[in-house]
């Protein structure tokens, strides 16, 4: 865990530590939620912060896709048998229906994004040590 205040690595508030999903995270991650499903709106929109070293575990989204906007820091997303991608702010990424994945920031820096979300998530393993110490950052 890291001594490092809490950052604002993005243009919205960091949030509250993220409990809700913590079992489904390696490190530290908080919570914004932007736009909360309703009778209106039937898409949650949250920003999404990561200490450094941070990452979620595998995962797939079903019936529905996810859209990151990076809007802060440096991060990673990777789906499973393609090389890891380095994300920077202004980064789009859109996990597709049913393709395995995980993001999170780089092992040196914070890292932000908003999480446009559809449909359900099936959590996975962690990333392992092994595999996060081979990325380069």
């Amino acid at each position: 865990m890291t001594k490092q205040p809490v950052e604002q690595p993005g243009v919205f508030a960091t949030g509250p530590k993220n409990e809700a999903y913590a079992q489904y995270f390696i490190g530290q991650s908080y919570n914004n939620a932007l736009v909360t499903p309703g009778p209106d709106v039937s898409v949650p929109v949250a920003n999404v912060t990561f200490e450094p070293g941070c990452r979620n575990n595998w995962h797939i989204h079903h019936n529905g896709s996810q859209i990151l906007l990076v809007t802060g820091g440096e991060g990673w997303y990777q789906e499973a048998g393609q090389p890891a991608q380095l994300l920077k702010p202004g980064d789009v990424v859109i996990a597709h229906d049913g393709v395995k994945h995980w993001h999170g920031a780089t092992k040196d820096s914070w890292f932000s994004h908003l999480a446009i979300t559809t449909g359900t998530a099936e959590w996975l393993e962690p990333v392992s040590a092994e595999e996060y110490n081979q990325l380069p950052h």
